[in-house]
């Protein structure tokens, strides 16, 4: 693989002034990341202060309905509801180790905003969140909890006010701010990113291998995960994308349905592009330009995806799905009430998938769900769409 390349995605399509912050920051990771200091640091918060590992829990009743084994990855049950703090927390070590002072990020469920507030908390740092007007009103718990925990919204109100325009005001302001440091919340945007990222998320897929052979005495059949940008496919799918005989689903958002503007199914229908600083599968314009999209999880409305995602389904690696928004309700409504776990409308993509296609799967499979997060931020939304 080429520096920042994962086949032809990836790489750093950013103006030259940002090259050098850039650099920096991946040649401080390349120096920590196998410090024992910092790994023993980092291990400490991830069992003392997120609650790791996260269990593997065996959904009885869910299997039981579909009639196979289904086991989901509770990252919801991390300290913020989310597998967001794994990355926070490591890459907040590496801005500290840095000297950096103020710490910057995207989001657009809030989930990312509110583990990186908590992380900048923990370490003694100013903090500034930036986020679509749209998703300010679709997320208001997630913005109240940023503001208790000390950080900064800066509520976005250009172009559609999601989660692409919360990014496209992130990078401005690394821009004119160089001194800062961008806490990038998924698998996205210029080299060094996607590869930091994925490998501070990487232990959600370490850990459900080792869990499913303790339980199972194998590894599973199908690992099956949401995809916007695509952290917490790749935190489950990593470990596993050598074992030929696992298969990865990715399940997007088909969100009104999969006409132009009405969903963010990049991998299913896009087409290669740049945004953000990196090429990737890009639902796009006759420009090039990236296309209107829409989904009911605010995680999961984005153009773009992943370069690592992206060379997965060039080589045929990804299985891929998607789910309507409706699709997404219900199977947050079910899995609420048959395993009395609220699932992010995210992850309930994931779940939908499973219900929807339930046939594909034999009695003696084993399914491991990658559960991102816990769906209190969605409750009202869901309700609303209940009403």
């Amino acid at each position: 693989m080429n520096k920042g390349y994962f086949g032809e995605f990836g790489g750093q399509y950013v103006p030259e002034g940002l090259l050098p912050y850039l650099n920096n920051i991946e040649q401080k990771y390349n120096e920590l990341k196998d410090s024992d200091s910092f790994k023993s640091r980092l291990k400490s918060l991830l069992k003392e202060y997120v609650g790791r590992p996260s269990p593997l829990y065996f959904a009885k009743n869910l299997s039981k309905n579909i009639g196979c084994k289904i086991y989901l990855k509770r990252e919801d049950l991390n300290h913020t509801g989310a597998h967001k703090i794994n990355n926070t927390l490591g890459q907040a070590l590496l801005a500290k180790s840095m000297n950096k002072k103020e710490i910057i990020a995207e989001t657009g469920a809030g989930q990312h905003g509110v583990a990186t507030a908590t992380a900048a908390a923990l370490l003694g740092m100013k903090c500034k969140i930036f986020m679509g007007k749209v998703d300010t009103i679709k997320q208001k718990l997630n913005v109240q909890r940023i503001s208790l925990l000390g950080a900064e919204v800066i509520t976005v109100e250009r172009g559609s006010g999601i989660l692409k325009d919360a990014v496209d005001e992130a990078l401005g302001y690394l821009i004119e701010n160089p001194e800062v440091f961008y806490l990038l919340g998924s698998v996205v945007g210029p080299h060094p990113y996607p590869t930091i990222v994925r490998n501070f998320q990487k232990i959600i897929g370490e850990e459900a291998k080792m869990q499913i052979i303790e339980q199972e005495g194998r590894l599973p059949d199908y690992l099956i995960a949401c995809v916007g940008g695509g952290s917490n496919a790749m935190g489950l799918f990593y470990d596993f994308i050598n074992e030929e005989n696992v298969k990865l689903i990715a399940v997007e958002p088909a969100g009104k349905g999969l006409e132009p503007g009405n969903h963010a199914a990049t991998l299913t229908l896009g087409s290669p592009g740049i945004i953000h600083g990196f090429k990737c599968y890009l639902l796009q314009d006759n420009e090039g330009n990236p296309a209107d999209i829409h989904s009911i999880a605010s995680g999961l409305d984005y153009p773009g995806v992943g370069p690592e995602p992206s060379m997965l389904k060039d080589s045929n690696r990804l299985i891929l799905g998607s789910v309507t928004d409706v699709q997404a309700i219900n199977a947050f409504n079910y899995l609420s009430r048959i395993e009395g776990i609220i699932p992010a409308l995210e992850t309930s993509h994931a779940i939908a998938f499973i219900l929807e296609h339930s046939s594909m799967f034999n009695k003696d499979d084993i399914i491991i769900v990658n559960l991102s997060g816990r769906g209190d931020k969605d409750v009202e939304t869901v309700l609303q769409s209940n009403s």
